[in-house]
């Protein structure tokens, strides 16, 4: 059943559109934010108060869910954020080849957080692709595989750990010690879908016109180069596939940092968007079954298995750090 749900729900997420109000992921956002003016102080014991007092209650409630299809669709559904980050990849591609790069700039806040202002075509280009690559594993991979191994609580789970990543992991004054917890839960999280992902996209790279033994070289050449030990192994395997090169300089609010640069062709395009598209909906499906696949197994949450499926790990694609 757990299966099945998977599939129901990645398909659910292909042709359900995401309510303007009350998705799961903006309430848990929400509540989330509330629970951090309760508790904020600047300390790693309270950052981490805060993550457990975020997480656990998610964690609990997808155990009382249970394990039926119609509720491991539904959780699949709300964690899953593959279609819409296509399509806000493709909006982002149109402004940019009908020449409207306000426009463009403006769409790539929904995509990631770094400053726009000053980015030319090339630039938002580059910043897509490698949103794109990232996310495929924090809003596809990571909660199929969480939800192969551990059901509905591994899917909300995991969404949960992303989410507060993306809303109190980072490194600035306010966040450096209180996000400390949420950066790492995540990073533990996204360990393995990360390299699956990465796996999945040097096996995909026929799709979008890539050699697999040249994107298996750059991945494992490039892939631990980036600061993020996640980030770098899905945008080094993409740059890989794509035959492009990814990194460089990033603003964020006005702070610059420089990244090392990830890939052996000419520096990711315009054009380059489309295909970091299709090579991401090619690895979806290809995580679909092998998710679908390992939570086929008799061990994997069937009681006469030896397992009840008790390891735990958006909608909305959590804005990356990229």
């Amino acid at each position: 059943m757990r299966s099945l749900g998977l599939l129901a729900g990645f398909l659910l997420d292909t042709v359900v559109p995401d309510p303007r109000r009350g998705h799961p992921v903006a309430l848990f956002g929400t509540a989330a934010r509330r629970w951090e003016r309760l508790v904020y102080r600047d300390s790693t014991a309270a950052g981490a108060l805060f993550a457990a007092g975020a997480v656990l209650p998610v964690v609990g409630g997808g155990l009382l869910a249970g394990r039926g299809v119609v509720s491991t669709a539904l959780t699949t559904w709300a964690t899953l954020g593959g279609a819409m980050l296509g399509r806000e990849a493709e909006r982002v591609a149109d402004a940019l080849e009908s020449g409207d790069l306000a426009s463009a700039r403006e769409l790539l806040g929904g995509l990631c957080g770094r400053d726009p202002s000053e980015l030319d075509e090339d630039g938002v280009a580059r910043a897509v692709v490698e949103s794109v690559a990232e996310n495929t594993s924090d809003a596809v991979v990571g909660p199929l595989v969480w939800g192969a191994l551990a059901g509905v609580p591994g899917l909300a789970g995991f969404r949960a750990v992303n989410t507060l990543d993306a809303m109190v992991g980072h490194r600035n004054a306010r966040y450096a010690r209180f996000g400390a917890a949420s950066a790492r839960l995540d990073d533990l999280a996204g360990w393995g879908p990360a390299r699956l992902t990465a796996v999945l996209a040097v096996l995909a790279a026929p799709a979008v016109g890539g050699d697999v033994e040249r994107a298996w070289r750059v991945w494992r050449r490039d892939g631990d180069a980036h600061p993020s030990p996640n980030a770098g192994q899905c945008e080094a395997a993409f740059a890989g596939a794509l035959g492009c090169t990814l990194g460089g300089v990033n603003v964020y609010s006005g702070h610059e940092e420089r990244r090392p640069l990830l890939g052996d062709g000419p520096p990711a395009g315009v054009a380059d968007i489309r295909r970091a598209v299709r090579l991401a909906r090619t690895v979806n499906v290809l995580a679909l079954l092998v998710s679908t696949g390992v939570a086929a197994l008799p061990s994997a949450g069937h009681p006469s298995g030896g397992s009840r499926g008790t390891t735990g790990g958006g909608r909305q694609a959590a804005r990356p750090r990229t």
